[in-house]
């Protein structure tokens, strides 16, 4: 095994801890004051009664930056599938949309999140969800069979990004098409790179919204193109830590309990961007 695949498999290693961990005990903020969770699925922009119809536990362990169907054409007899599917948010809302001909995947490398997101799944009563163990740099999805490919926040922790584009062109059917949302970032102090539990927040793995694009065309998607974002301010940042990422604030960022200079130093360096593409039809 070459030092970059013994790299690459410690981070998915201390991600997958750093979400168990997370999934496991009550959103606690800086100090252990209690903080709202759900917060970033209110922020992602999901509608209210979309949220009111879910279990509450795939709302509340939602830890994603946007809402990867609010731009889609996802319809009845549809497959599709998610990448780092967590508790299920997304699971459930495509299960919604493509109906009981279709078929919904879901894809995660964390024990805890699959055992969340198949009840979650029963909770709901949908009969069209599958939750499968495996990592996005090799899907277990067979080629060419999938009508969409969603993700939620998920690809920026991925140190291998050109192997998950790679298996996205790989699953999709010709003419099938992608919409993720995701983190990404643009000059990022070095020091922020250092602080414990920065991959896992969605902030040390970021890679540049041009790389980002570049990265999906070469894979071989076509009509690669934004279609949303939302630059996070201060307050915005410190909101997202705070509410859903323990880690970043409990892992030795030395900020005492004010996450304000943190954030600060963050501000206008991330946005979430809501990312279409589609695999040429033959």
């Amino acid at each position: 095994m070459s030092t970059q695949e013994k790299s690459s498999d410690r981070i998915r290693e201390e991600v997958s801890k750093d979400y168990a961990t997370m999934i496991r005990k009550p959103g606690t903020g800086c100090c252990g004051k209690p903080a709202p969770k759900g917060f970033v699925a209110k922020l992602a922009g999901y509608k209210e009664e979309e949220l009111a119809a879910l279990p509450a536990d795939a709302v509340e362990n939602s830890f994603g930056c946007g809402n990867p169907l609010s731009f889609s054409e996802v319809k009845d007899g549809d497959v599709v599938v998610d990448l780092g599917s967590g508790a299920g948010i997304d699971l459930l809302i495509a299960a919604g949309k493509v109906g009981p001909m279709g078929r919904v995947i879901g894809v995660d490398m964390t024990d805890e999140m699959i055992e969340r997101a198949r009840n979650n799944a029963e909770k709901a009563g949908f009969k069209n969800v599958e939750v499968r163990k495996g990592i996005i740099e090799e899907l277990p999805v067979e080629t060419g069979t999938v009508d969409w490919v969603i993700s939620n926040c998920v690809i920026n922790l991925s140190p291998e990004k050109d192997r998950v584009f790679d298996e996205i062109a790989r699953v999709l059917k010709p003419g099938g098409r992608m919409l993720v949302s995701d983190i990404v970032a643009e000059g990022l102090p070095p020091e922020i790179l250092q602080i414990a539990g920065a991959y896992s927040s969605c902030v040390a793995g970021a890679i540049g919204e041009r790389d980002y694009l570049a990265g999906l065309r070469k894979a071989g998607l076509t009509d690669v193109e934004v279609r949303a974002r939302l630059k996070y301010d201060a307050t915005q940042i410190k909101g997202f830590i705070d509410s859903e990422l323990p880690n970043f604030s409990e892992g030795g960022c030395g900020c005492g309990c004010d996450m304000g200079p943190i954030a600060g130093m963050l501000e206008g360096k991330i946005q979430s961007i809501k990312v279409f593409a589609r695999k040429p039809a033959e």
